[in-house]
């Protein structure tokens, strides 16, 4: 709490610059930064908001502004033309999620304790789901490149567009009944314990609606300051918009959770921290990834579920990597050492991504 209070200090900062100075990579570095503490108090504030409307309406709420701060950076970026970026954000979020703040997780949880243990049914679930996210990927890139006629300038075809829009809907049913099989029907099967980990509110009602809508519009405000930094730093710093897309805007948009998945590791409680982790990533996928879709399609700005080959075996990878590991329950730090070793070695690759 300490940090982001103090990081808080970057937002009046970020704005005095935008009417001071004409340095982009400045202006990219301080809004990347002050994005953090206002994505943590987002966060707060709907798990306190979450434990006075009971296990149900908590999980709603939970679920639904999990991924916030993204899907509001995604929302800008996209506003402003960012098409690429928005999308190597969905990609970079659902690798990220599974190999750096799972990865990190268990290697720094196994260090303090031989092996951890996890809920099976809850990690299946999870690594099902993105599964059906790998497959929602890789169904119109298969469709473009095999039927004829496709392959012709893809990104602005019409049945391109119309088959990611249906894959969006699909996407967004899927997710709507897995809340409803983990909040509802099959609740028990996610809740063990739950009577050890509830916790009760430290903010009153009030503070914590005050507090996720001024970390909100903190966070709007200084998403505007990063997308139109984005082209300027490209250009001086000669990466690329995937670059920035698949590894920068993940881990400033979900730090703070991520800090909160590795000390639940550090308390032996693997449960809370995969997931934290695997949630996050099936929210991306099948939540904010479809709202994009559809967001879109509505603004005159059309996003297509459409990936190269390179991002598809990125996914592919870090989706068969986390199902592996979730068949036993048990994971000990070489496990998180493998994760975190798949991570470095892709975000190098997107580095080296000429410009």
């Amino acid at each position: 709490m300490r940090w982001m209070l103090a990081m808080l200090i970057l937002i009046p900062v970020s704005i005095v610059l935008n009417y001071t100075t004409h340095a982009p990579a400045l202006m990219f570095i301080i809004s990347c930064l002050a994005i953090v503490p206002l994505a943590g108090f987002m966060g707060q504030g709907t798990e306190e908001l979450a434990k006075y409307r009971g296990p149900s309406v908590g999980g709603l709420l939970n679920a639904t502004f999990g991924n916030a701060a993204e899907l509001i950076i995604a929302l800008v970026a996209l506003n402003n033309g960012q098409i690429e970026v928005v999308k190597a954000s969905i990609v970079g979020s659902i690798v990220g999620n599974i190999l750096l703040v799972l990865g990190l997780s268990i290697f720094v949880g196994g260090l303090k304790y031989k092996v951890q243990s996890f809920n099976q049914d809850m990690a299946g679930m999870h690594a099902t789901m993105l599964v059906m996210a790998v497959v929602s990927l890789m169904v119109p890139a298969l469709f473009v490149r095999n039927v004829p006629g496709m392959s012709e300038d893809p990104f602005k075809n019409p049945q391109v567009e119309s088959l990611s829009l249906g894959v969006a809907g699909v996407l967004l049913v899927l997710y709507l009944g897995s809340l409803l099989f983990s909040l509802k029907t099959h609740e028990s099967l996610f809740r063990e314990g739950e009577e050890e980990e509830a916790e009760k509110p430290h903010w009153s009602q009030g503070k914590a609606a005050l507090a996720l809508l001024a970390a909100t519009i903190g966070v709007v405000i200084e998403s505007e300051f990063l997308v139109h930094s984005i082209d300027p730093v490209v250009k001086q710093w000669r990466v690329s918009p995937l670059f920035i897309g698949v590894i920068v805007v993940p881990i400033i948009g979900n730090a703070a959770e991520h800090s909160a998945a590795v000390l639940m590791a550090l308390r032996n409680k693997m449960d809370i921290s995969l997931n934290i982790a695997t949630s996050s990533s099936t929210q991306i996928a099948l939540f904010v990834a479809p709202v994009l879709v559809f967001v879109g399609w509505l603004t005159g700005h059309p996003i297509t579920v459409l990936y190269i080959n390179f991002e598809l075996i990125a996914v592919t990878a870090a989706v068969a990597i986390a199902a592996l590991i979730s068949l036993d329950g048990k994971c000990h730090w070489l496990e998180g050492a493998q994760l975190l070793a798949a991570y470095i070695i892709l975000a190098l690759a997107f580095y080296f991504i000429p410009v």
